[in-house]
């Protein structure tokens, strides 16, 4: 069983930065791939990034490349996106999601066993 509780949401105006933390805990949580994803009002869940248990390997959503990084710190047991030159329609609820590892990272919502309670952000224009 692995829990996942999100922070750092909040308020931006479009063009700022914040950063998403992910605490994860729980036996053997060092053998996910982690992702972030979000769901806008009205919208489906939408994948944003992924990394795999290693660090190596990270994917991104095409319209966050270069905008958004994802990391992760193995010590403190937290998972990181961080969020620059921010756009209104990155307004979402945004949660962490973790799967068991693979060979590929996936996009798939559907292939991460566990998620967070999600966190807002809201960009103004």
């Amino acid at each position: 069983q692995v829990h996942l509780a999100e922070s750092g949401g909040g308020l931006v105006q479009a063009g700022g930065s914040l950063r998403l933390s992910c605490a994860v805990s729980g036996r053997g949580s060092n053998n996910y791939d982690m992702g972030w994803f979000r769901q806008a009002p009205g919208k489906e869940r939408q994948f944003v990034a992924a990394i795999s248990w290693s660090g190596v390997s990270t994917f991104y959503l095409e319209s966050v490349k270069g905008r958004f990084t994802i990391s992760g710190d193995n010590a403190k047991n937290t998972l990181y996106l961080q969020m620059d030159s921010l756009k209104p329609e990155d307004t979402a609820v945004y949660y962490c999601a973790a799967k068991l590892r693979a060979i590929r990272l996936s996009a798939r919502g559907d292939e991460y066993s566990y998620w967070g309670q999600g966190t807002q952000v809201t960009v103004s224009s």
